[in-house]
Formats: C-alpha cells, sequence, structure tokens
C-alpha cells in the first residue's frame, strides 16, 4: 500500500478519542502509541463534553496538556441523530452554549455539528428551518469566536453536495464551515471524491472512514484503503488543493455510538490502533505495522 502523497507530516494526523477507549487516560494512551500529536473529543467516560462539570473538563485540558496532546474539534451533538428539525431550539442553542464553553477550557476554536434531521416536514418548509436555526448556532459561534464544522452525516445539508454548498455559501459566515468524512457517502449512496470536489473550499476537517455498499444499501466499515470510499484520492485532492488540516480516524468497526453498538477494552483499542496504524502507513509512506485482524462494522446509517 502507498502513500497518496508520499510525505504527509505524521503531526496532522488524530483520531476521535471514544473510539479508542471511553475513559480520558486510556484515550491518550492509545493516541501517543500511535504518535498522533492531537485527539477529537466527542465523548468521556461515555458522556457529551457538554455534559460534564466545567471543573472536570479543565482537568481534563490540563491532562492533555501535559501529554502533548492538543484538541483540534469538540464533537458536539447539536443538530444531529439524536434531535430532529421539530424539536426544542432552546435547548439546542443551551448545548452549544455549553459546548464552547469547554471548547474554550480545551483550547479548541471548532465544534462539530450538523443540520437536523427531518420530521415530516415538507421539502421547503425543511430548508427553511434549517436555515434558521443554524443561521442562530453561527451567531452564537460568532460571538464567541469559534467555529461550526457542519459534517456531512445528519440533516437537510447532508443529503449531498448540492445542499452542504447551499447552506455554507447561504449563511456566508466564516463561522460556519464543513466537516468532510470520506465514509459518510457510503451510507448515503453518493461517490465521495464527487462530493469533495463540490465542497473542497470549505472544508476545514477531515474524517477517515472507509468501506463498502451492500447491495441492500447498508454501509459495511473497514480499514482505510481497503474499501470504496476512494480515501487516497480524497486525501490526494485536498493535499493538491492546499488542505493543511487534520486527518481524523473514526473507524467505525469497533464502536457505533448511535446505534449503541460497541466493543469493550481490548477488543475496542486493539481495532482502534490497528485502523491508526494503517491509515499512517497509507498517508506517510511508513511501513504498515502488524495490524491484526479487525471485524467490519455494518450498519445502514452513519
Amino acid at each position: 500500500m502507498t502513500a497518496p502523497t508520499g510525505s504527509l507530516a505524521p503531526e496532522r494526523l488524530c483520531g476521535i478519542g471514544d473510539e479508542a477507549a471511553p475513559a480520558l487516560p486510556d484515550q491518550i494512551r492509545v493516541h501517543r502509541a500511535l504518535g498522533f500529536r492531537a485527539i477529537e473529543l466527542r465523548t468521556l467516560d461515555r458522556r457529551w463534553l457538554h455534559e460534564l462539570p466545567e471543573d472536570v473538563v479543565r482537568a481534563a485540558a490540563d491532562t492533555l496538556a501535559a501529554a502533548g496532546l492538543s484538541v483540534p474539534v469538540l464533537d458536539t451533538p447539536v443538530g444531529g441523530w439524536s434531535v430532529t428539525v421539530t424539536g426544542d431550539f432552546g435547548a439546542e442553542t443551551d448545548v452549544l452554549r455549553r459546548a464552547v464553553r469547554r471548547a474554550h477550557l480545551l483550547g479548541c476554536r471548532a465544534l462539530r455539528v450538523m443540520s437536523y434531521p427531518n420530521d415530516g416536514l415538507p421539502e421547503a418548509a425543511w430548508r427553511t428551518e434549517v436555515f434558521r436555526r443554524m443561521r442562530r448556532l453561527t451567531a452564537i459561534a460568532e460571538d464567541a469566536g469559534v467555529v461550526l464544522l457542519h459534517e456531512n452525516c445528519h440533516g437537510w445539508a447532508s443529503r449531498g453536495a448540492a445542499e452542504s454548498v447551499d447552506l455554507v455559501t447561504g449563511i456566508d459566515s466564516p463561522s460556519l464551515r464543513l466537516l468532510f468524512d470520506v465514509g459518510n457517502g457510503l451510507a448515503y449512496g453518493y461517490d465521495p471524491l464527487g462530493f469533495l470536489r463540490e465542497t473542497l473550499p470549505w472544508v476545514e476537517h477531515v474524517h477517515i472512514k472507509d468501506g463498502v455498499r451492500g447491495a441492500d444499501g447498508a454501509a459495511e466499515f473497514g480499514m482505510p484503503g481497503e474499501g470504496e470510499a476512494d480515501v487516497a484520492g480524497c486525501v490526494e485532492l485536498l493535499e493538491a488543493a492546499g488542505y493543511r488540516g487534520r486527518y481524523s480516524i473514526e473507524p467505525h468497526v469497533a464502536l457505533i455510538p448511535h446505534l449503541g453498538i460497541t466493543a469493550e477494552g481490548p477488543a475496542l483499542e486493539d481495532a482502534y490502533t490497528a485502523y491508526g496504524r494503517r491509515f499512517t502507513a497509507l498517508v506517510t509512506g511508513s511501513p504498515a505495522a502488524s495490524a491484526g485482524t479487525v471485524a467490519r462494522g455494518r450498519h445502514a446509517d452513519v
């Protein structure tokens, strides 16, 4: 397996911590063993960061700094699979404000969001309500000096590149940009490389997943570079376009949070470590470490 660029700097690699382990000390240990210098945070001890007391997050920030790990992105549930476009928006703005305060404690300026799954609204009404909500969320981000990164996962703007571009250009704020997940197109039925070509100017963070799309439409996620998402092609396109952000692994082979699927203990760590080694080898040109066998994670939604 050859590197798509041949010389991608290892410090630009990171991963979503809770895909490696629930607890922060274990997340840190696994990421340091992989040689990663950053960690993307989603949950600690299976709790979202905004749910944790600020003193707990402050202590976590100190621990991460002592370990030499920065936090480039904090993943929030705002606009994601657990809510709908007709739900309580006041609760959503509260979640974002709390997440922003914790991001500040962590020295992080980017927060992942999505754009609200529908709940029976007609297409035009769905779009209108998504824009209303996202404008308000973006204004909160502007005031706080942070950037919202919309992931191509759940909600109106995740259905395709045209909708993603419509959202970010329609709101037209430097506090709203895109997070491109290479593997999400497998579950939603679009070509990842084609999606990336159309959204490239607004991409500020990248998630790495790979796999195949079954005959029944379900995505089956596996090792990077071995599936149909064209991970190498996406990295090549990003690098050629001048992208200098991070690539964050999100294997989804042993942990699928929104479906309640998770391995435990060593199995979770081993799968994540194998994935991290394989991706590092793919994009840096370093020899691939022995990765063992990793089971595929199969599901119809991401």
